[in-house]
Formats: C-alpha cells, structure tokens, sequence
C-alpha cells in the first residue's frame, strides 16, 4: 500500500492566481491596477472583473459631489401641491422615490414612495402624503462614496439628499448612483442603452461620444484646451450651466472651439454629449 497521498487539484481559483500574479507587492494604487490590468491581460481575470475592482478601488476616491444629481435636475414634489399634480409627477417621472420639501424647497420633509402612493387611489379624494413620509438622511457633499455605500447598506436607505455648506439642498444621491460607479450604468425599463462605456470616444465621422460624469481636467487633458474646473467638476455640470436648464436630447451649445450636441438624457440628468471640435 502506497503511503503517497493525492496529488491536489491541478485547477486554482482566480482569486489564487491572483494572489501569485501579485506578489510583487505593489507600492502604490496606480501600480496595484497596471498589476490586475496585466492579469486581466494573461487571462487571470475577466474584462468585467477588472472593470469592478477598479471601480471598488476608484470608488474610495470619490465623493458624493462627483457623482450626486444636481439640485436642477431633481425630481421633487411639494407637501402642499393637489394630490393628483403630485401623483401625475411621479407617474411621468418614473422614480420610485421622491424628496418633498414645503413651500421652501431647502425644507425637506422626508422621502416619499411611489408605492405608497397605492392605498391612495382607492380615496377619490386623495390623501396627505405627509403622512406617509419616510425619514430623510441628509449628508454633506464632501462624504466619500466608499463610507456613504457603507451607511446606505446599515441603514437600509436607498436615497440620500446632499446638502451644502450653507445646509442648502445641493442635490440627491441613491445607493444605484454609488453602485454605478463599480459595476458600471444599472439599466431599467426607464433608462436608455448605453453603448461604448469609454467617457470620451471617438466616431468614424469624427465625432466625439463624450459621457457627461467625465471630469474637466480629463477632458482637458484629452482635448489640450483649459476649461476651469473650479465651479463644476464634470462636463455635464458646465455644459448644463451653459444651458441655464436641464437640456432634452437634441439640444446644442457651443463653449469656445466646442459644439456639444445632447445625445443622451433622461428627466433626471444628461448622461453623454456628440462633441465636434472646430479649428481656431
């Protein structure tokens, strides 16, 4: 009788060879993801793998400002308004969760369900929606997404509004605005297809695909020009500050040697402009 015992599994998790392709031990982020970008390379991990633990890791860097919708572009509704105008706003809107403010709209009350909305429609007459309110968590705009993600899970909150330094609302946030940002765009039934996720691209017209979060400094960076990025820190935020409102699909506006044309947006926000860039 043999005292040799089995040779062990020649196959190894991802996650092992993973661990062997790093023991270089990186000394800094930008080196920990040329690491896991080379084993995505040598077939350690998949494009969409690499494309989530990039994101976890980014994500540490952000903060809610980076990725809040502005207080232009949110969808809310007044304590005090007919019953019916407020439901016909959350039957066009197709959220499922709505801040409402009193007569001031820096005055939050709280957060309204769409579905709670349901045991009203029995009642011609309607009913307060302030009594079916939810507690509102308000959040500075400086908090990390990483710690906000931590806080949405404990506390089971979906939506958060952001406030500024004054106490004034900034905007809101959702726990899908933070996932986004580590699995990429979550699509729903009211959400359009997105196409190359790449934030700036180019088309075979010349054309540039250009997404709306992408930080001015990348897009100066990419397109050697010097947009300020003291007021806004993404392209949708100057170019909406260009239009003076939330701009519908088709609009245009031209910012210096920039022709921006929106070519995706949805009531909440624009989400990728079609860039054409004219010689000086």
């Amino acid at each position: 009788m043999s005292d040799d015992h089995p040779s062990p599994p020649t196959h190894r998790s991802w996650f092992e060879r993973l661990s062997q392709a790093l023991s270089g031990e990186p000394r800094n982020i930008e080196e920990l993801l040329e690491e896991l970008r080379q084993a995505q390379a040598n077939g350690l991990l998949s494009n969409d793998t690499l494309s989530m633990v990039e994101g976890a890791i980014e994500v540490a860097d952000l903060t809610v400002a980076d990725v809040m919708v502005p207080r232009a572009q949110v969808v809310a509704l007044r304590a005090d308004a007919p019953f019916r105008e407020n439901l016909q706003i959350v039957i066009e809107s197709g959220h499922s969760r709505f801040p409402v403010h009193a007569e001031e709209k820096d005055e939050i009350l709280g957060i309204l369900l769409a579905k709670d909305l349901l045991r009203c429609l029995a009642d011609d007459a309607g009913c307060d929606i302030r009594m079916m309110l939810r507690p509102v968590a308000l959040i500075p705009e400086s908090k990390k997404l990483n710690i906000l993600l931590k806080e949405f899970r404990l506390s089971r909150n979906h939506m958060a509004i952001v406030v500024d330094e004054y106490g004034g609302v900034a905007g809101l946030i959702t726990i899908e605005d933070v996932l986004e940002q580590i699995v990429g765009d979550i699509d729903d039934e009211h959400d359009t297809v997105e196409g190359d996720t790449r934030p700036i691209h180019e088309q075979i017209d010349g054309c540039w695909l250009v997404h709306a979060l992408t930080p001015i400094a990348d897009f100066n960076e990419r397109f050697g020009c010097e947009f300020p990025d003291e007021a806004f820190d993404t392209v949708g935020g100057m170019v909406t500050a260009e239009f003076g409102h939330l701009p519908e699909v088709g609009e245009e506006a031209s910012i210096g040697r920039f022709h921006f044309q929106v070519t995706k947006a949805d009531d909440r926000r624009v989400h990728q402009f079609a860039v054409r860039v004219h010689e000086q």
